[in-house]
C-alpha cells in the first residue's frame, strides 16, 4: 500500500498514519490492560487484553518496523539501522513472552491459570513499559528525524 504512493511526502505521511493507529491500538491495549488488572477473574476481560496483545505485537513486527527499516534504508540513516539493531532483540524477546502469556492465560483450549495470573499481569505490565519505551524511541529516531527532513525538501 504504502509502496505506492508516488511522493516521499505522501509515503511518509502514509507511515505516520499507520503510526497514528498503531498508537491508538496502544491505547486500547493499555485501557484493556488495565480493566483486567482490575477484574482479573473476568474471562472475557482477559481474552479481549489477549486479542489485543497478540493484535499490538502482529503488527508492530509485520507492519510498523518494516517501515521504520524501510525508511531508515531509503534516507541512508545508519545511525537508526544500528538503533534497530541494538533495541530490537529486546522487543522480539518481549513479543515471545507476550505471546506465551496469550497462549497460557488465553491459549486455544481457552484454561487460563487463574492462581498466577495476577503474577503474570504484573511481570508482562513491567515488559509492555519496556517494550512501549524502545518502540517510542524506535520512532523518535526512525521516523520523527526523517519527517524533519521531509519538510526542508
Amino acid at each position: 500500500m504504502l509502496e505506492s504512493c508516488k511522493t516521499a511526502e505522501e509515503r511518509w505521511g502514509g507511515v505516520h498514519q499507520l503510526i497514528d493507529r498503531w498508537l491508538d491500538e496502544r491505547r486500547q491495549l493499555i485501557h484493556a490492560f488495565n480493566a483486567l488488572r482490575d477484574a482479573p477473574s473476568a474471562n472475557n476481560r482477559l481474552r479481549d487484553f489477549c486479542d489485543l496483545l497478540v493484535d499490538y505485537a502482529s503488527a508492530g513486527h509485520f507492519e510498523i518496523y518494516q517501515q521504520l527499516i524501510r525508511e531508515a534504508e531509503d534516507f541512508n540513516d545508519s545511525a537508526a539501522l544500528d538503533l534497530i539493531g541494538q533495541l530490537y532483540p529486546r522487543i522480539e524477546t518481549i513479543t515471545r513472552l507476550s505471546v506465551d502469556f496469550n497462549d497460557q492465560h488465553a491459549g486455544p483450549a481457552g484454561d487460563s491459570d487463574s492462581a498466577s495470573l495476577p503474577e503474570d499481569l504484573s511481570a508482562l505490565g513491567s515488559l509492555l513499559r519496556e517494550r512501549f519505551e524502545l518502540e517510542d524511541c524506535l520512532i523518535e529516531v526512525l521516523h520523527n528525524a526523517h519527517r524533519t527532513l521531509l519538510q526542508t525538501t
